[in-house]
């Protein structure tokens, strides 16, 4: 059999050499965040339950992107500055914004110039959990439930007293409101710069009580330094199975329970959010991670984009009436 001439050969190599470099680009394309390094934005300080959540996911995404994942915090404003820092981001998936409901349903509302929309500025990633805001006391106080605690603060206190509330004009800091007008109570909310400075005047009976997220208190309460005695939402809490809901209380009202999520910068192609969703996916289905955040107080279960992007929506809405029914004016 006559040989291939050898215009046919070197034909037939480059077509081979075309293959290979149109799959490599096509895998480069499907996975655009392999082999960089990612950060993830948190508005919080080190050490609060935000930044911890965070550094469990982190830990596992690596693996799933085949990238370097580190978590950034960006502390100040209630995650303001952070969700400023995305808004200036290349909108490359390299830089992603790791928050709760206040940054992105909240902060919006509250603040008169925030610096950023939402709605135009970023895409949802992907959410990965809810969780309840709950009240807790401080081990200094003989309180051991939220009755006990209206009545010692009337008893003691003369009906007044300070709740400190993670970040100003804040979901926290719109039911210490609702709590003061229901109970008759005068009770000042006291902002801090995240749930950590918070939770460290609470663990040294600086302040009384406080309200934040479960994954806030979680640890503490379970050691008995501190006594989570109410929970937002429509059920208790798996992990708090002891404490009522505000709405067994005689409070109802919040029901809806906040979300946990990913955010990128508009723009920012849909092969990039897409890897990023799926990566997060299968970190959130493995036993270990599940169980830990679980731990934690989180609800956990996975959400596209578009879910988290309608979740954001409706507790904008939900949240826009509160606030409105409390009087509250834009800083």
């Amino acid at each position: 059999m006559p040989s291939l001439p050898c215009f046919s050969r070197r034909q037939g190599l480059a077509a081979v050499l075309a293959l290979a470099a149109t799959a490599l680009t096509g895998l480069a394309q499907a996975q655009p965040l392999t082999g960089k390094t990612v950060k993830l934005l948190v508005g919080f300080p080190a050490g609060g339950g935000t930044d911890a959540i965070a550094r469990v996911l982190a830990e596992s995404l690596k693996d799933e992107l085949g990238a370097t994942v580190i978590v950034e915090n960006k502390p100040g404003a209630g995650g303001q500055l952070a969700a400023q820092t995305l808004k200036t981001a290349a909108p490359d998936g390299t830089t992603l914004f790791l928050s709760h409901d206040h940054s992105i349903s909240i902060l919006p509302q509250v603040v008169k110039t925030p610096g950023f929309d939402p709605a135009v500025d970023f895409v949802p990633v992907a959410g990965f959990a809810t969780f309840v805001n709950a009240f807790a006391v401080s081990g200094g106080t003989p309180a051991k439930s939220f009755n006990d605690y209206v009545a010692w603060v009337k008893s003691a206190g003369g009906g007044k007293g300070a709740v400190g509330v993670p970040a100003p004009a804040s979901v926290p800091e719109f039911l210490v409101k609702v709590i003061a007008e229901k109970y008759k109570l005068d009770l000042v909310a006291a902002p801090y710069r995240g749930s950590a400075p918070m939770m460290a005047d609470m663990l040294g009976n600086q302040i009384a009580s406080g309200v934040g997220s479960v994954p806030d208190f979680i640890e503490n309460h379970k050691s008995g330094k501190l006594h989570v005695v109410a929970v937002l939402g429509g059920t208790r809490q798996p992990a708090l199975p002891d404490v009522p809901t505000f709405a067994e209380l005689g409070l109802a009202g919040f029901e809806d329970v906040p979300y946990y999520g990913v955010f990128a910068p508009a723009g920012t192609p849909k092969a990039t959010l897409d890897q990023f969703s799926a990566a997060l996916a299968k970190v959130l289905a493995k036993p270990a991670v599940h169980d830990r955040l679980t731990a934690m107080g989180l609800t956990v279960g996975h959400m596209s984009g578009e879910q988290l992007g309608a979740r954001e929506k409706a507790y904008t809405a939900t949240w826009a009436k509160i606030i409105k029914a409390t009087g509250f004016v834009p800083q």
